[in-house]
């Protein structure tokens, strides 16, 4: 079923709204998300504006307290990061 612009909710790919940040520091949809016809676009639509860095970096922010990553390589991850944010503003 294809669904106009006017027809979704406000908080379509809207990041913190569809995807918010739970207590234990991880991201989870709510409940009125997971049971919305809308989800998987929402989900993408949020992810793709710069909701996507946003997720990496936060990935890298876990990995490295877990120990997976060291500094160096959380470094330059980060860098790569800003660096494609940057560019997707220009």
């Amino acid at each position: 079923m294809n669904h106009k612009k006017d027809t979704r909710p406000d908080c379509f790919g809207v990041l913190d709204r569809v995807f918010p940040m739970g207590k234990d520091g991880l991201r989870h949809s709510p409940e009125p998300c997971l049971e919305c016809e809308q989800k998987t676009e929402c989900l993408r639509t949020a992810i793709g504006r710069t909701g996507g860095v946003e997720l990496e970096e936060e990935k890298v922010d876990r990995a490295y307290e877990s120990g997976t990553i060291r500094f160096f390589e959380r470094w330059a991850k980060k860098k790569s990061l800003s660096y494609r944010r940057q560019k997707s503003r220009d």
